[in-house]
């Protein structure tokens, strides 16, 4: 009886009623987790890298795009560039990470200014 009714675990489920008992020799071998680094390794080359690629080629191209066009008038608005104290380096009216030509000062673009 016991017999079958292992038979019909077995066909059912795939199992084997003694991988499913604890006991010593239970452990993972390395045979039997073998094969899994190649997946990654493969996934890395053959999806990753060239992922990587096209979000460089896009971000190169947005940029040539964006050397071309026009940079926007200053339009001096009472909301925009408020100082209300000054920054602790330089002349203090520039921020920390400023960029002459996308960044306006308070009264415009500097090299419009000169």
């Amino acid at each position: 009886m016991a017999a079958i009714f292992s038979r019909v675990i077995r066909r059912q489920f795939g199992l084997s009623l003694k991988r499913s008992q604890p006991g010593p020799g239970t452990a993972a071998t390395a045979g039997e987790h073998s094969g899994g680094y190649k997946v990654w390794k493969r996934l890395t080359f053959f999806v990753g890298f060239p992922a990587i690629g096209l979000c460089m080629l896009n971000a190169y191209l947005a940029h040539q795009e964006e050397a071309h066009q026009p940079r926007p008038k200053f339009v001096k608005y009472e909301y925009l560039c408020r100082r209300e104290k000054r920054f602790p380096w330089g002349d203090g009216t520039k921020s920390l990470f400023h960029n002459p030509h996308v960044n306006p000062l308070p009264d415009g673009y500097e090299d419009e200014l000169t």
